[in-house]
């Protein structure tokens, strides 16, 4: 069966059983029908144990993070350990383009998948609207004489569809951009807010732009601040789902990990680490880009320190970095595989840099081979880090349960968690730091552009911020063509962003855009309803 059948046959419980089972009653949620809901009221009383799953470089394959993720917390809890999952919501973006729907896959998935792939609670439908409003608030100001003096424009608007035609537009007479709503300051701050007041702060602190002295502007001297979080307010609550095994599943916020930083919101991860014992969640791409903005943006800034990692891989994809072509990628090539292993190796020796508790998960498929299997093992073997295979999405959380073993062998061990970079580094070494160590850059060219504005942030006070970089996600280098473990090449610093309401530095490497396009076949062209169901979601 295809995912969207599997999910249509799994009788799901009422979201107030799921509720109960971490400790939550009716009055602690906002009820969205029978299958999902918002928490209004966490009594958190607990101190989980934090796990981060992230995965080697992204190929056209998929690695199955949130697959293995949903099958690790279903597995914890078939073996009778209080574990809650907190993901990132979908964009739709994706859902419509190429590669599809993030609610995981086979038996090991979150319900009700149409809903969360979509519209799910309106929250990527507000954040798009606050953002909007601030954009025509500007432009409102400007029309009405500009008392401000507003001379530059510096934020855009966003859209949750890929659309590489707005990439650049003209408005009001004068040139503007669109982001997607996933890559928006508005969609980084939300996740990083820490309450409504603290959202409210953020949003006024976004600069909009600068006047004719240079000086920067920000959305609270237009007074819209209030607006925006009126917009807010009822998407800032987390969402309770579920797992096809009746689990429950916070998801709440969903930046890219390519263009923004690529993990859920901080409010649901402590509300998961109020409500449970382990807590899975998960970083988006690879874990040169997810992972890294997790620990070194939202740990920095909420004060957590994750207890273990999670390395997903598959058969399939350390072929594929492994130089091996589309038609030949079930066929055995041993050669090819040792190749690839270059990839897992260095995201290991990255992810140790962090914590030394890694876990590297296989992603198994059916066509995979036991001599295959075997030398990803002795890979892991010598690189003293523990493996383990996921069938998870064939069998769900029973297939998960040597997984789950392995988590919790690792959490055993001390937390040794800290950060790559320490706020004090200038900007430009910061860039160099993550350049150097994850990506192996020999060295870092900025544009003329880039280094004039770092230099500027740091004269007005902001060189502690931390960085986030927007690179391809399918390569450790700025070249997405380079696969594997590329080595002696050099890292492309376009421009540079300052998202002062998130309080970090966005840094663009290459050709990074931060409105994607759709693709040749996109997915809305097998989407539809027939007979009042929706088909070709995935």
């Amino acid at each position: 069966m295809k995912d969207i059948e599997i999910a249509r046959s799994i009788k799901k419980l009422d979201i107030r059983e799921i509720g109960k089972k971490i400790g939550l009653n009716e009055e602690d949620l906002i009820l969205y029908g029978n299958d999902k809901a918002k928490i209004r009221n966490c009594p958190c009383g607990k101190n989980g144990k934090l796990v981060l799953v992230t995965a080697i470089s992204p190929t056209p394959y998929g690695e199955g993070k949130t697959t293995v993720s949903i099958g690790l917390l279903d597995a914890l809890r078939k073996i009778k350990k209080n574990a809650i999952g907190v993901l990132r919501e979908p964009s739709m973006g994706p859902v419509f383009g190429m590669k599809g729907g993030a609610t995981g896959g086979g038996y090991s998935q979150v319900v009700p998948m149409e809903d969360i792939n979509l519209h799910f609670t309106g929250d990527f439908h507000a954040i798009t609207s606050a953002n909007n409003l601030l954009c025509a608030a500007i432009d409102n100001h400007i029309y009405f004489g500009n008392e401000l003096d507003i001379q530059e424009v510096t934020f855009g608007r966003c859209l949750d569809v890929n659309d590489r035609a707005l990439r650049e537009v003209t408005a009001g007479g004068r040139s503007d951009v669109f982001s997607i709503t996933a890559a928006s300051e508005i969609m980084a701050l939300f996740c990083l807010a820490t309450s409504l007041d603290d959202l409210k702060e953020k949003l006024g602190n976004i600069v909009i732009g600068y006047n004719s002295k240079k000086e920067e502007l920000y959305a609270k001297d237009l007074n819209v601040e209030g607006a925006m979080l009126t917009l807010l307010k009822d998407a800032f609550l987390p969402n309770l789902v579920q797992t096809l095994e009746g689990n429950p599943v916070i998801i709440h916020g969903g930046p890219f990990a390519n263009i923004a930083h690529g993990c859920n919101s901080i409010v649901a991860t402590k509300y998961g680490l109020g409500l449970a014992d382990y807590v899975i969640t998960e970083a988006g791409f690879g874990a040169d880009l997810g992972a890294e903005k997790f620990f070194d943006i939202k740990c920095r800034k909420a004060g957590l320190s994750p207890d273990a990692v999670v390395l997903v891989a598959t058969i399939k994809a350390l072929k594929y970095h492994g130089g091996v072509k589309k038609d030949d990628i079930y066929l055995e090539n041993i050669d090819a595989l040792k190749l690839g292993l270059s990839n897992l190796v260095r995201h290991i020796e990255n992810m140790k840099k962090y914590t030394k508790n890694v876990v590297v998960c296989l992603n198994r498929y059916d066509t995979d081979l036991d001599t295959e299997i075997d030398i990803v093992r002795e890979c892991c073997k010598s690189n003293d880090v523990l493996f383990s295979e996921s069938k998870a999405y064939s069998l769900g959380g029973e297939g998960a349960i040597d997984v789950a073993e392995k988590v919790l062998e690792v959490l055993n061990n001390k937390n040794d968690f800290k950060v790559l970079y320490e706020d004090e580094l200038s900007l430009v070494e910061k860039v160099n730091k993550v350049a150097k160590e994850i990506y192996r850059a020999k060295d870092v060219e900025f544009s003329e552009v880039a280094l004039d504005k770092l230099t500027l942030f740091e004269e007005k006070g902001l060189g502690k911020l931390p960085i986030c970089i927007a690179k391809t996600q399918y390569s450790f280098s700025d070249d997405a063509k380079a696969v594997g473990a590329p080595n002696d090449f050099v890292i492309h610093v376009r421009d540079v962003r300052l998202y002062n309401g998130a309080g970090f530095i966005t840094v663009l490497l290459g050709d990074i855009m931060t409105m994607p396009g759709l693709s040749r076949k996109p997915n809305y062209e097998i989407i539809d309803v027939v007979d009042g169901n929706i088909i070709g979601l995935n």
